[in-house]
């Protein structure tokens, strides 16, 4: 069982208001408030959500910090979200995240990937591209950063690792992030990593596939896992091979273990196959992950994918969002990713129904954010 959580609505407190008070109608954290309510109701916009303090009468809005029931129309919100300090915003919700993990002892691995705002990006919105770290197992999102340049992930990381608790993690990233300086980050800072390998670590990708090329000379390294899946069509069978060899042969930090990950995707209507060979490397030695687990964490890396990029898609509809003034972009995007992990913490895997449940009910939304009727 789960230790204490602060609510969310706790951590709201803390962003910093950067509005005069002279004038101000609306305290800041009733604002941030609101918009994850209307969110957790499926409200997409920052129009929608203006739309729908207005939809539920005054009760609930008082509940939210709106004392005469009057809320902020959409052009409040443009102007709020516009100039809010994103990177505080960003910090109290990632602190928020970080004591929720700390209350789930179990294995705590990390998956960390960037996407692109497209429908901000075709408008030349700053900031249209974010890279994200997000609990494999619950799903819920640690951190965001902005990255300036889509192709300059690398700069961006480092920051995302900066707002990370690294230690006692494993951080899982692809291709783009294998850098020497990352896993010495991670290394470093107590935690551990698992990383893809290709042509942009030439020398490294070179001695790993030599070595899985003549497996005979060092067989007593290798430990082999295998799984088996099937759904949307096709069949997918997964062998991971994971050997300690290299370790005193190649100086890559924090080495420990290759790996070589084979699949075989098996169309069942046409029964073609597609085979694809991937290498990585981990800094977990043998006894912390055999290739069992090795398997296990590779394949939920793309969790990331599935629990958060391709819910904002689908569900919240972020692709075609075109909003592209100041820090809107990223105050949207986070305010997803926030939406996101209280469903799934909550326990919803359906995330588009879940949004219907809350529309109906939307106190139950407000109590998700910790705030209550007798509150």
């Amino acid at each position: 069982m789960p230790g204490p959580v602060i609510p969310l609505i706790e951590m709201l407190v803390e962003v910093p208001d950067f509005r005069m008070a002279q004038g101000k109608r609306y305290s800041l954290v009733a604002i941030l408030a609101l918009a994850c309510a209307a969110m957790l109701c499926g409200y997409r916009s920052y129009g929608a959500l203006a739309e729908w303090g207005r939809n539920y009468g005054a009760a609930l809005v008082q509940a939210l910090g709106f004392p005469t029931g009057a809320t902020p129309c959409a052009a409040t919100l443009h102007t709020v979200f516009r100039h809010l300090d994103v990177v505080q915003f960003e910090a109290c919700v990632s602190r928020w995240a970080e004591q929720v993990l700390a209350a789930y002892p179990a294995e705590q691995a990390v998956a960390c990937d960037g996407k692109t705002l497209r429908g901000s990006r075709k408008l030349g919105a700053p900031g249209a591209h974010l890279l994200a770290a997000v609990s494999q197992r619950l799903g819920l999102t640690l951190a965001q950063c902005a990255v300036p340049d889509k192709h300059n992930e690398l700069a961006a990381i480092a920051d995302l690792l900066q707002a990370l608790v690294l230690e006692g993690r494993i951080i899982t990233v692809d291709a783009l992030h294998t850098q020497r300086t990352v896993a010495e980050t991670i290394s470093t800072a107590g935690g551990d990593y698992i990383m893809y390998v290709k042509d942009n670590q030439p020398q490294l990708c070179e001695d790993i596939v030599t070595l899985f090329a003549e497996p005979q000379v060092v067989a007593e390294t290798f430990t082999t896992a295998q799984s088996i899946d099937a759904g949307h069509g096709r069949i997918e069978l997964r062998r991971l091979t994971a050997s300690s060899a290299l370790v005193d042969y190649t100086p890559w930090p924090g080495l420990q273990q290759v790996f070589q990950l084979e699949r075989t995707i098996t169309d069942k209507k046409s029964g073609r196959q597609r085979h694809e060979t991937v290498y990585g490397v981990t800094s977990l030695t043998p006894q912390q992950a055999d290739a069992t687990r090795l398997l296990r964490l590779t394949r939920q890396h793309w969790s990331i994918e599935n629990r958060l990029h391709w819910v904002r898609d689908v569900t919240f509809d972020e692709d075609r969002s075109t909003v592209r003034c100041g820090h809107i972009p990223q105050v949207m995007a986070l305010l997803r990713n926030t939406t996101i992990s209280l469903l799934r913490l909550a326990g919803h895997t359906n995330i588009a129904a879940a949004n219907r449940r809350y529309a109906a009910n939307p106190w139950a939304a407000l109590a998700l954010l910790g705030i209550l009727p007798e509150n």
